[in-house]
C-alpha cells in the first residue's frame, strides 16, 4: 500500500493524503496526464473510471463516470484551476448528472496534487479542501478515504506498467460508449510542433495522408471558432492507390472549439453525403517521450461508429502519425 499518512484538519477544512511510489515522478504525473491510465487508478477497485474528456492543463476539464459492480453510474468532473507541469496540478472536484452536468445538489471540493522527487522514487501529496465542516463530513461519511485508500492501491501496477503507454506503441482505440470511441497514440514531438503540423497546410499535406500513395490537392484550415475547414484527398498519378478512376474524397465541418495548443473541437462530414456527422475533440498533452494525442470521435448512432471502424480507419490514421513522426516533426 503506497499511503503512508492520512490527515484530516478540522479547522483548515483539509484532509491530506501523502503516498509514495518506487518510480521517477514523471512517470506517476503521466499516469494522472494520460486519461488511458488515469481510468486504471482513479475510483475505488469496485467502481472503475472512464473519461469521456481530459484536458490537462489550466481552464481545461475532465468529465468521467465510475461503474459500479451492478452496472450503477456515478458522474463526475474536474475543472483544473492550476497546472505547473510534471509538478502540481489543482482541480474543482465535484460530482455530475447523467448528462455530465453539473450536479449542483452535490458538494465540490477543491483538490491540489503535488508530485516530488524521493530518494527512492516519488511522493503524490493530495489535498483537499471541502466548503464546509458539513460538506467535510457528509462526504467522509461516504466513504471518501476508504474510496481514496482503494484507488491509491492500484496505482503501483500502473506505473510499473511502461510499455503499455510508451512513444512507438501505435494507436489504441477505446469503445467510450455506443456512439463514441477515444483515438489515442504518443506521437514524438512537442505539444506546440503537434499542434503546429494540425494547422498548417503545408505541414498537413505532407502526412495527413493516410496510407501511401494519396496527395492533399485541397486543405483549407480553420483559424477561429465558426470557420468551416476543407480537406480533400486523391491517388497520386500512378501511385499504388491509382485504379484508373478519379477517386477524389473529402471531409468538411466547422470548428466550434479552440484553445490552442491544447484543445480543439469539430464537426466532420463527409463531403457529398447528407445527414452523417461526427464530433471530433482533440485534446495534445506533454508526456515522457512526447506528445499525447487524444481524439474523442461522436458518431450519431452505434451502427455509423462499428461501420467507420471497420473501414479500418485506425491503421490509415497510424500510417499517417508515423508519417508525422519520420517525415515532418524531425524537420519542425
Amino acid at each position: 500500500m503506497p499511503i503512508t499518512t492520512v490527515e484530516k484538519d478540522l479547522d483548515a477544512l483539509t484532509m491530506t493524503i501523502v503516498a509514495e511510489f518506487p518510480v521517477p515522478v514523471r512517470r506517476l504525473w503521466d499516469a494522472y496526464a494520460d486519461p488511458r491510465q488515469l481510468e486504471k487508478i482513479w475510483g475505488p477497485v469496485e467502481w472503475p473510471a472512464t473519461f469521456m474528456r481530459h484536458d490537462m492543463f489550466e481552464g481545461g476539464e475532465s468529465h468521467y463516470y465510475m461503474t459500479g459492480p451492478d452496472g450503477d453510474r456515478a458522474a463526475g468532473y474536474w475543472r483544473f484551476t492550476a497546472v505547473d507541469p510534471g509538478s502540481s496540478f489543482e482541480v474543482l472536484d465535484g460530482f455530475a448528472k447523467d448528462d455530465g452536468t453539473p450536479n449542483d445538489d452535490m458538494p465540490a471540493m477543491r483538490m491540489r496534487f503535488q508530485f516530488e522527487a524521493t530518494a527512492e522514487g516519488s511522493r503524490l501529496t493530495t489535498t483537499t479542501t471541502f466548503g464546509s465542516l458539513e460538506q467535510l463530513e457528509q462526504l467522509i461519511g461516504m466513504g471518501m478515504e476508504e474510496g481514496t485508500r482503494s484507488a491509491m492501491s492500484k496505482i503501483d501496477d500502473v506505473v510499473a506498467d511502461l510499455r503499455s503507454f510508451a512513444a512507438g506503441r501505435g494507436v489504441d482505440s477505446r469503445m467510450l460508449s455506443d456512439t463514441q470511441v477515444r483515438i489515442s497514440r504518443v506521437i514524438r514531438g512537442s505539444v506546440d510542433d503537434v499542434w503546429r503540423a494540425h494547422h498548417e497546410p503545408e505541414l498537413l499535406r505532407r502526412w495527413q495522408l493516410g496510407p501511401d500513395g494519396w496527395t492533399m490537392p485541397v486543405c483549407e484550415v480553420a483559424s477561429k471558432v465558426g470557420d468551416t475547414y476543407r480537406t480533400e484527398w486523391e491517388p497520386e498519378p500512378g501511385g499504388p492507390a491509382d485504379t484508373g478512376e478519379h477517386g477524389r474524397f473529402g471531409f468538411t465541418g466547422d470548428l466550434l472549439e479552440l484553445n490552442a495548443p491544447h484543445r480543439e473541437v469539430t464537426t466532420e462530414r463527409m463531403i457529398g453525403m447528407e445527414g452523417s456527422e461526427t464530433r471530433n475533440e482533440l485534446t495534445l498533452t506533454e508526456v515522457d517521450g512526447g506528445t499525447l494525442l487524444a481524439l474523442v470521435i461522436t458518431y450519431p448512432d452505434r451502427e455509423t461508429r462499428d461501420t467507420v471502424l471497420a473501414t479500418g480507419m485506425t491503421d490509415g490514421m497510424e500510417a499517417s502519425y508515423a508519417r508525422l513522426e519520420q517525415d515532418v516533426l524531425v524537420g519542425v
